[in-house]
């Protein structure tokens, strides 16, 4: 293994292994699109795949593409992004392969190889790139999901590391590119107030609910090998959980930042099975690709206990579900109430304590909820939320700021082995020693065992698919 140039110098060509495939179609090429448009996409773009396509046919599936996800409003920007493509087909076990790959980017000499295919394939490229010496001074760009429990993320990585050096892997969890999340760690270590709070001593709870009202789709037959517990609360739920639990970074950097989040995942007490409900929608056995019997969990619901000073004690609950009553994300903080219940109608005797809610999809805000004395001679309130909206026009899409920040040697928003690793190890243990997955109805919240899973410290907060007009 070589790789000697700076970490931040700029590649000089992007490769799309599964260029033909969904991911590349629905994500990719629109991002692609936008990157040209701002004009920081100047590099040629080579998409590898198994398909025997012609460039013309590639050319049109971008064009295609980038109609789907939106109008084509410069086409100049298109013309230039067309230009820059270039397609070399062939069977990813076959040397031949990256053979052509190595003459098709000529002069360049710092690529970026973005993985847009199956796991099961990523060993195999990496080793090809290996064995051809396009791994030398290169990038590898790797889509989740990072293995499929704790022995398989390690082999990977091992696999990923004979080939490049760590700072040269980037670990794409396009939900880390998501504006709402970047700001959680914004908001937390911009504003002063919230430290004195941030912990065991005033934090009763914490929710995490990423809910979506429509089912598996044409992704049946993936959804079956992975579940969602793999699929969005192994790593987009656990990412948000380490924003909010981690420390301070020591330094400005993105390597403390990393760090830190290394350690929420390191301080994760290992679920057990009593920790863990999981339903699955009536119909789901129906889709196409699924086993009759299937036991696989379309909605997950998990208590989980960070072991370290500043959150000992205080449960946090994750919940993720397809067909359910809403397609949303939000985040709630639960406070304790006051030590002292000086009026009748104090919490959480009147509902919820005090409040942050961070809103993360379909639209960003945070809002602070306390307690405020109605007019009158009686000491009676309503609990009212102080509602911050943070929605820009004109943001970029989460892998656009991906890609470009790879391309450009910007680790901040990757995710780093040792917190791949260790966040595999929270939930390796009820990966196949689990409860079966209860039915629940489309339109639901999903199992009513959810709502006792969480009795003892409230119930759950149900957002809503309504975006807040502005």
């Amino acid at each position: 293994m070589s790789n000697n140039y700076s970490r931040t110098a700029q590649a000089d060509a992007l490769v799309i292994f599964g260029v033909t495939g969904d991911l590349a179609h629905k994500m990719i090429f629109p991002a692609l699109y936008a990157m040209a448009k701002r004009g920081v996409l100047t590099v040629p773009v080579v998409g590898v795949a198994s398909s025997k396509w012609s460039l013309a046919q590639v050319r049109k599936q971008a064009t295609d593409s980038i109609k789907q996800a939106g109008k084509i409003d410069d086409r100049s920007a298109l013309d230039r992004l067309l230009s820059l493509l270039q397609y070399v087909g062939g069977d990813y076990n076959d040397l031949d392969t990256f053979k052509a790959l190595k003459q098709t980017l000529g002069d360049a000499r710092l690529p970026a190889h973005y993985l847009a295919i199956p796991p099961a394939l990523f060993a195999t490229v990496i080793e090809g790139l290996g064995a051809a010496g396009l791994a030398d001074q290169a990038r590898v760009i790797v889509e989740k999901p990072f293995g499929r429990d704790l022995a398989s993320a390690r082999e990977l990585n091992r696999i990923a590391l004979s080939a490049f050096a760590e700072d040269s892997i980037f670990r794409i969890d396009h939900y880390l590119g998501k504006e709402a999340i970047m700001n959680i760690l914004y908001f937390r270590f911009a504003n002063s107030f919230l430290e004195p709070i941030w912990s065991r001593n005033y934090v009763a709870s914490v929710q995490i609910t990423l809910c979506e009202d429509f089912g598996v789709k044409s992704r049946s037959a993936f959804y079956e090998s992975v579940g969602c517990l793999r699929d969005v609360i192994q790593n987009h739920l656990f990412q948000i959980v380490a924003l909010l639990a981690m420390e301070p970074p020591a330094y400005q950097g993105f390597g403390a930042v990393h760090s830190e989040k290394a350690k929420v995942f390191q301080a994760m007490r290992p679920l057990h099975p009593d920790d863990v409900v999981r339903g699955q929608y009536s119909g789901y056995r129906k889709e196409p690709g699924v086993a009759k019997g299937s036991d696989v969990e379309t909605f997950c619901a998990l208590r989980l206990f960070i072991d370290s000073w500043r959150w000992e004690g205080v449960p946090w609950y994750l919940r993720s579900g397809k067909c359910l009553a809403a397609t949303a994300a939000e985040v709630l903080v639960e406070l304790k109430p006051p030590p002292q219940k000086l009026f009748d109608d104090s919490a959480p005797v009147a509902g919820r304590a005090n409040y942050l809610r961070f809103r993360l999809s379909p639209n960003s805000a945070v809002a602070i909820a306390a307690r405020v004395k109605r007019a009158g001679k009686e000491f009676v309130g309503d609990q009212r939320e102080l509602y911050l909206l943070d929605e820009q026009p004109g943001q970029e899409t989460p892998y656009e700021r991906l890609l470009e920040d790879a391309m450009a040697g910007d680790g901040a928003l990757f995710t780093r082995e040792d917190a791949v690793e260790a966040a595999w190890a929270v939930v390796d243990p009820i990966l196949n020693t689990h409860h079966k997955a209860h039915r629940y109805k489309p339109g639901s919240w999903g199992p009513k065992q959810a709502d006792a899973l969480i009795a003892a410290d409230g119930s759950w907060h149900n957002p809503i698919s309504v975006t807040v007009a502005k």
